[in-house]
């Protein structure tokens, strides 16, 4: 399977959540997609079914396939503490989510490009590889010959603010301070379903 690009409010209806960020077609019609979209009568998911679909709403959200999803769920029950939390941090932690985190892109896909288009440093050198994980103390910045672009003009304009992270908007610099604990991370995720699934 490739990388999902069809209508991202038809996948944002299927989970009942805005997962790509605020989307005026999902206000519109925030429930299931399809014919029988209305009904309520619609069958009673399953326990392997609502751990599936919790899977499937995280790989969405951060643009992971499954190969690359399962891999990062073995290392992060590698690591030490809850299996969940550190799947998560390893995720938020890609970077091409942390340049969307900063603001420098208004989404996690255009963050994916910038990165991938050669347009984002990490510590000073050039990175091309968005699933790159970054540590706390990195430095991530925009590349001089691109800080022009108007996609991430107008992205840093309207950017949030993270208590882990550190930017500088006039420079385009951005530092991961540290890791970030599970309260502060806003995606409205079920971890333990996503283990629970996998330790079947």
């Amino acid at each position: 399977m490739a990388r999902y690009t069809g209508p991202k409010t038809k996948i944002a209806r299927k989970f009942g959540e805005p997962i790509f960020g605020t989307d005026k077609d999902f206000e519109k019609r925030n429930y299931p997609p399809g014919q029988h979209g209305l009904a309520r009568k619609r069958k009673k998911i399953s326990e392997y079914g609502t751990q599936l679909k919790e899977k499937q709403k995280v790989k969405y959200t951060y643009g992971v396939l499954e190969r690359q999803f399962r891999n990062t769920y073995e290392k992060a029950s590698r690591m030490k503490g809850q299996k969940g939390e550190n799947l998560i941090i390893l995720l938020e932690s890609r970077l091409d989510n942390i340049v969307y985190r900063l603001g420098i892109a208004p989404t996690r896909p255009a963050a994916r490009q910038l990165v991938s288009h050669c347009h984002i440093t990490l510590n000073g050198e050039v990175c091309n590889i968005p699933s790159a994980l970054v540590k706390p103390g990195d430095v991530v910045a925009v590349r001089e010959r691109s800080k022009s672009l108007e996609v991430i003009q107008n992205s840093v304009a309207s950017a949030s603010k993270y208590s882990w992270l550190e930017f500088d908007a006039k420079a385009l610099v951005g530092k991961y301070l540290n890791i970030p604990v599970r309260a502060e991370i806003p995606e409205n995720i079920n971890e333990q379903l996503i283990v629970e699934l996998y330790s079947k």
